[in-house]
């Protein structure tokens, strides 16, 4: 691509909503899909459309998250490829963290210069999607906008969790509001052509095209504003020739536990929608140096299994097998995210090495798991059974929480034997 491209990977907030995932990892460090991160959707989209300056701008929790992308992109020494991560930085112009989108990348500014970009692509690092950005960018230059939004249709169910973009019949975006009530969506519907019958609102992906210039001029003109989404965007539609870019195939935005389990298990589904297999745009994510799944006198319905894991004797449906899981027997599983573990049994790394009393890592025998998320390094005694039978949506127990009706078992949680939750 001979337009000079640069593009910020937002890496979000304190993830609140997707916590306890991120209670020691930011989000988009977070495992999906059993062997990926989240961080590698939004990189593997660059990559895949030939971007490959790539700033990642994070500051909660992102220990995991830079050694995650110090340790997978590593671009040829003879091109112009990076991958950077910025975290928040104390400078004498700013002595505060990042308090919105907008706010890290004013803050970020002097970073990107550096590179002397004609566009920058701002990305989210919490969503799951395939994009190929060329066709964004042609668009946007096509257009001649100075700013150009990636919206997808929507339902009128849909819209009141996003932000609703209403265009003319030209694609030029003319009012914005952020997540409206249902009751006053009337007179947001678009008049682009070609919207789907049914979908006649824009929802805004969080995926935003800046002429190099105009993102400057924005940022610095209203120098309180924090956030894209809120109020950047909303005013410089009033001052700039800001399009909106209709994309129609798979997005979700992965924000909650709810919808970060139903994308998981809509992966391991027949026929998922964001499919890992049989696609020419491949995801990248680290190289590892691991063994296949070994699988003995069990039964595998609709589920992903991964590298180094080792199932004996159970029955596993619907669900998301993470990298080095341990699966015992007459263990049976169902509409489970199982995140595996970052070691192996037995290694140095193992705590049990230095604590024998500890339950073996993984799953012990005749566990009964359903409906949850299990964090990696997590270690289930024999006998559990975790299944919510009472349908509690949110709880904070020992050693486990509920969020949106699912169990989710907490990185390098210890359930006793025999526990009920």
């Amino acid at each position: 691509m001979t337009t000079r491209v640069v593009v910020l990977i937002m890496g979000g907030g304190r993830g609140t909503r997707l916590f306890p995932l991120t209670a020691t990892r930011s989000k988009p460090a977070v495992p999906v899909g059993g062997k990926y991160r989240l961080i590698d959707i939004p990189v593997s989209n660059c990559v895949n459309s030939d971007i490959r300056q790539i700033f990642v701008l994070t500051q909660f929790n992102s220990e995991s998250l830079n050694r995650h992308v110090s340790q997978t992109y590593r671009f040829d020494r003879f091109s112009r490829g990076m991958i950077s991560i910025l975290a928040a930085e104390q400078t004498p112009d700013h002595t505060d963290w990042f308090q919105g989108t907008a706010d890290a990348v004013r803050k970020s500014l002097r970073h990107i210069a550096d590179l002397y970009p004609e566009l920058v692509l701002i990305l989210s690092g919490d969503q799951l999607y395939r994009m190929d950005f060329r066709a964004f960018i042609y668009h946007h230059m096509e257009k001649r906008a100075d700013i150009s939004v990636a919206t997808k249709p929507v339902t009128a169910d849909e819209a009141p969790a996003l932000g609703i973009m209403r265009t003319d019949r030209n694609g030029w975006i003319t009012e914005f509001r952020e997540k409206p009530p249902r009751g006053e969506l009337q007179g947001l519907e678009s008049q682009q052509e070609r919207l789907p019958e049914g979908r006649r609102f824009l929802g805004n992906m969080g995926i935003y095209l800046f002429d190099a210039g105009v993102l400057l001029d924005v940022l610095e003109q209203r120098g309180e504003d924090t956030d894209f989404g809120k109020e950047v965007l909303p005013a410089a539609i009033s001052t700039h020739r800001v399009s909106s870019s209709m994309f129609d195939g798979y997005w979700t935005d992965i924000g909650t536990i709810g919808s970060f389990f139903e994308a998981n298990i809509e992966m391991a589904s027949d026929r998922p929608q964001f499919d890992l297999y049989g696609n020419l745009s491949p995801l990248y994510t680290r190289a590892r140096a691991l063994p296949g799944a070994r699988v003995d006198g069990s039964r595998i319905d609709s589920s992903i299994i991964c590298d180094a894991s080792e199932i004996r004797g159970a029955t596993i449906r619907s669900s998301v097998v993470g990298i080095r899981s341990h699966i015992g027997p007459g263990v049976r599983m169902e509409r489970t995210v199982f995140m595996g573990a970052d070691y192996w049994e037995g290694g140095f790394r193992d705590p049990a090495m230095h604590n024998p009393e500890l339950p073996p890592l993984g799953l012990g025998q005749d566990c009964l798991v359903r409906n949850a998320i299990i964090d990696k390094n997590a270690r289930i005694g024999p006998g559990c059974a975790l299944t919510n039978d009472k349908g509690i949506m949110t709880f904070d127990g020992p050693g486990y929480h509920i969020r949106d009706g699912i169990i989710v078992i907490p990185k390098n949680a210890v359930i006793p034997p025999g526990s009920v939750i």
